[in-house]
């Protein structure tokens, strides 16, 4: 399990929900490539409104536009690592917006692999 409290990175990649890479959703190739490179972890998050470099407005409320909504995948992990993975990104990334700001990770904990077994607070991790 990776270790992960203090000073940290947040990168957080800025795309279009239809946005590809070889057939398969830019976001989840991201993903994919980030948990390969052994970051800590990465979160995608889909937006319901939103505008970026083309000015057009996209929108869940419009059924014309709900087809391509801002989509945000953020990674923290240790700057050294992040900064690593950004190469990926030039590959990858054709239109959207990428940034980097400092973060403090206060707490990160994930499951114990134990089936059955609780946390730390008494919670079956099932």
């Amino acid at each position: 399990m990776t270790r992960l409290t203090g000073r940290a990175l947040r990168l957080t990649v800025f795309v279009g929900e239809r946005d590809t890479w070889h057939h398969k959703p830019l976001y989840s190739e991201i993903v994919h490539r980030a948990h390969a490179a052994g970051l800590a972890g990465a979160s995608v998050f889909r937006g319901i409104e939103g505008f970026g470099a083309s000015s057009l407005i996209h929108t869940s409320r419009l059924l014309s536009l709900s087809e391509d909504l801002p989509v945000a995948v953020v990674i923290v992990d240790t700057e050294p690592r992040v900064r690593a993975f950004l190469p990926q990104l030039d590959e990858l990334v054709g239109e959207g917006l990428v940034t980097l700001d400092d973060c403090e990770v206060i707490r990160y904990a994930g499951r114990d692999d134990t089936p059955g077994a609780t946390d730390t607070k008494g919670k079956n991790s099932l």
